[in-house]
């Protein structure tokens, strides 16, 4: 297992991005903007850690903002933990004999959603791409928020 990074969602880019880079001293590692899912993605990481943050080698802060406004209640403005597993399906299945909820399959043999007992959302990512989609997994539907 792999950390890979924390999301924090933000309401403004411009001001959080002045906070965490001019005043902070963080970089910006990487950038992605999605029109369709009306989002931008911003990773940053300590400047001395900005080429390794580039290969994904080096846990980062995930500003997400949401184009269309949002009052972020009850923590929501925190995101998740994310991590890279060597195998999405066998770590799920761990975890459900383990007695914890599986709140967002791996349907597509890629990502899944648990939450920790204090309610932190932590997302679990398929290392080196998907795996092909098998059940139970493909027709587990999702369960609560993750």
């Amino acid at each position: 297992m792999k950390y890979l990074h924390t999301m924090v969602r933000v309401r403004d880019l411009d001001a959080s991005l002045d906070f965490y880079c001019n005043k902070l001293g963080l970089v910006e590692a990487s950038r992605f903007d999605n029109a369709a899912g009306r989002f931008t993605l911003v990773f940053l990481c300590a400047p001395d850690d900005l080429e390794r943050a580039k290969d994904e080698r080096t846990p980062t802060v995930e500003l997400t903002f949401n184009w269309d406004t949002e009052d972020y209640q009850g923590g929501r403005n925190f995101g998740h933990l994310a991590y890279q597993v060597d195998d999405i399906y066998a770590l799920c299945q761990k975890l459900i004999d383990g007695g914890v909820t599986i709140n967002r399959p791996p349907r597509d043999g890629h990502m899944a959603f648990v939450r920790s007992p204090d309610n932190i959302s932590i997302e679990l990512l398929q290392k080196g791409g998907s795996l092909p989609p098998a059940e139970p997994w493909t027709s587990m539907p999702n369960v609560g928020a993750w």
